[in-house]
This record gives structure tokens, sequence and C-alpha cells, in this order.
């Protein structure tokens, strides 16, 4: 029996906006509005954004004893992070590994004074719950009534403070709550496009009401999972299920700074996580792999699944692109992908596409320079 897909609380509106609508993680959602990718992107840049994130999954993280180092000791059993010494109102990044050391989702996880915020992938919401699930000490509660908007861009800020003044004084990775016409804001400083933005978690019932208040600023404008895609990769930023899985270490996927030295080899709380056998000698001898920015000469896109060899004829690939298409902010192409480690920055690959190997010179990440507020 075939899955229902599933509509976020601002479908009428993505219609009524002239949005394309695509299947995207079991949701239905817009991927480009008459605007185009290419003007949706480059108004991110330069402005201000308003996407619909409300697929992804919200999860509460409550200790049974009411004592919030039980809840973040239960989840430093799942994900390699500082999550004991996250200070109240702030977020982090982590990861969930699985036992043989592969990634299981990436997150983000806010300290909310007697319990733990989580933002998971959308895809990965069932089995995310299941596993934080199994822990104990700890009650999980899924959060079924809210929708979930980014803003984004160098306007964020001078729009969302219109509505909400308080956020002006918010940092990166800030996580506050803030009350709008009598609704409950739950907002973040952050973002997955490289510029300065929030992150605002709304109740069901007044997401619309939000997402037309910030359509109405003169600087915002409605922005699909096309432009979200080549904003995140110009930013050096990887996407689930493509950049990283369970066939990718922290370490290869270039993520090694999201476990600080508490948990690695010497630290307080060394280990104690999926798969740290593997991922503390990663992380203290270099990975043999690791995730890098690939930029191809002239201007044809290398897209997801095109094979890199180490020479101009012949011989065996030596990566596949995992991310790839046109960034319009650099104006050229760009690619991301697991890239042997002893292989100079500078250097160039070969990529086969449509029988012919053209040039590509391994870069460093991100490709565009990111632009929070700190």
């Amino acid at each position: 029996m075939a899955t229902q897909i599933r509509r976020t609380g601002l479908y009428d509106l993505h219609l009524s906006l002239g949005a394309r609508m695509v299947p995207f993680a079991g949701w239905e959602m817009p991927v480009q509005y008459p605007m185009g990718v290419m003007a949706e992107h480059l108004h991110t840049r330069t402005q201000a954004g308003l996407f619909d994130v409300s697929h992804m999954g919200q999860v509460l993280v409550w200790p049974e004893d009411g004592r919030i180092e039980t809840a973040a000791l239960a989840l430093e059993s799942l994900i390699p992070a500082d999550v004991l010494g996250l200070p109240q109102g702030r977020q982090r990044y982590g990861l969930l590994t699985d036992d043989a050391g592969g990634i299981l989702d990436d997150l983000m996880f806010a300290h909310r004074g007697d319990h733990f915020l989580l933002v998971v992938n959308a895809a990965c919401v069932t089995q995310d719950i299941a596993h934080l699930q199994t822990l104990s000490g700890v009650r999980i509660e899924p959060v079924t009534d809210r929708g979930l908007l980014a803003l984004q861009g160098p306007m964020a800020e001078a729009v969302l403070a219109r509505l909400v003044p308080a956020v002006a004084a918010m940092r990166f990775m800030d996580s506050q709550i803030h009350d709008w016409d009598h609704a409950d804001l739950w907002i973040s400083r952050s973002g997955y496009t490289g510029e300065d933005g929030f992150e605002i978690s709304v109740p069901a019932a007044r997401v619309k009401d939000l997402a037309r208040a910030l359509l109405d600023q003169p600087e915002v404008a409605a922005i699909g999972l096309g432009a979200r895609d080549s904003l995140r990769l110009e930013a050096g930023m990887p996407l689930y299920g493509h950049d990283m899985d369970t066939g990718v270490s922290p370490a290869e996927a270039a993520l090694g700074w999201s476990i600080p030295k508490v948990r690695r080899i010497g630290g307080a709380r060394e280990g104690g996580f999926p798969g740290a056998d593997r991922i503390l000698p990663q992380l203290a001898e270099g990975a043999r792999v690791i995730r890098r920015g690939l930029r191809p000469e002239g201007r044809a896109p290398i897209r997801e699944g095109v094979a890199i060899f180490a020479g101009d004829s012949g011989g065996e690939p030596v990566t596949t692109v995992r991310s790839g298409g046109f960034g319009p902010s650099v104006g050229g192409p760009i690619a991301m992908a697991l890239v042997p480690a002893d292989i100079p920055e500078g250097n160039t690959l070969w990529a086969e596409l449509r029988g012919k190997r053209l040039p590509v010179k391994v870069s460093a990440l991100p490709f565009v320079t990111l632009s929070y507020k700190r």
C-alpha cells in the first residue's frame, strides 16, 4: 500500500504563490516559484528568503527525574557532542551515529532549561524517534502541532525584528522563545544557507499568519527547495542521504568539528556513543577520504553520481560526485565528493560527462564566505 504524501500547513499558500510542487521525503513541497531558482537563490543572498521547512521533525526530550543533566547524558550516549556543556538558550549541531561509525542523521539540539529540543531531517523522523526511544531516563515527545519556517539572508534580522524586536539581540546559535501576536515562537538564529537568519517554530494554527506577515515585508520572497539546495551547496553544507549516510563516518564527512575534545580520545567523557571505536581513531589519525569541494572548468555542472577520475583517460574512478550543480553566487558549477585525503587542494581531477572527461579542481569548502552574526 502506497504511503500517502503529506502536506504542510502552507500548502494552499504555496499554490496561491504559483509554486511548482514536488514530492520530497514523503511531503508535497515547493521546488520553485515563478521567480525561478536562480533569482530565488540570489534574492536570499542579497535580501531575505522565506522557506517552508515544516516537513522537518521537531522532538522534545524530557528528563524523567527533572534533572537536565540526565537528559544531556542520555543524548550523549547517541550523539558524539558536548550536550552536557551546552548553556541554556543555546543550540548545537550534532550527529546520530550507528555501531559501525556511520551517520544515521544530522540534527540541531537546543537546551531549553528543563528539556532539549531536537530538529531532525524529514526523511529520518520515524527512525530517529525510534532510536531516541531506546534511551532510558528520558521521555521522547514528537512535536506534531507546529510548523517550521526559515528566514534567511542579510535582511532577515531587520525583517523579523519588525515583528519580534527581541531577535535583534540574538547571536548565531541562540535558541529562544518569543511572543508574536499571542503565539509562542521558538526561534533559533541559524539556518542552512550560509547567510544570517532564523528558524522559527510556530503553532500550526498560526503558521500561515506568520508566513503572510513575513511575505508582506518588501525584502522577503518565498523560496523553494531548488534554491535551498544551491544555497547550501555553495555554503559547503552536507545533505543527509547524499553527502553523508550510514556508509560515511563523521571524519569522512568533514564533520569532525562537531565532536569536541571532551568526547575524543583522552577527553573527560571519551567515547560512549555508537561507533566510537571507528570514529575516534579516524579523528585522531585522519580519514582516508574526506568530503571536499570540486570546481569544474567551464559552465557544465557535474551532478550527483558523476564519476571522477585521476587522469584524462583510462583508470578506475577515484570517487563519485555526492552533490553538484550550478552556484549562482559563485558564477559557475560546483560539487562535493568524498576525495582521497592525500590529493592536494588545487589538484586537477577529471569528471566523466556524456563520454567526455572534463577537468575539475579540488577546492576548499565553503565556496562562499559565510555570513553569521557571532
